[in-house]
């Protein structure tokens, strides 16, 4: 299954989610900055924290949406350790 990793905020993620949704796709979504997991799990495929990302069986398929991106803010290690 594609998964979408994106936030809120990012108007990409929306256009990408909204493109996907158009196709007919099914997909699950996380929001990386209020699901701290899925945020590592991006930084695991990706190296980075542009969104959106989508992904399928943990081989990233694309990353932004025609050439644009946001940029998420990394944990702190001390968030990191806490978790």
């Amino acid at each position: 299954m594609l998964e979408l990793f994106g936030t809120k905020g990012c108007p990409y993620t929306k256009d990408l989610r909204e493109s996907l949704l158009w196709d007919g796709e099914e997909f699950a979504e996380y929001d990386v900055e209020e699901d701290r997991e899925a945020l590592r799990r991006l930084i695991a495929l990706t190296g980075g924290t542009t969104v959106p990302v989508l992904a399928e069986d943990e081989r990233v398929i694309q990353i932004g949406y025609l050439g644009r991106g946001c940029i998420v803010a990394r944990p702190s290690s001390a968030e990191d350790a806490s978790k």
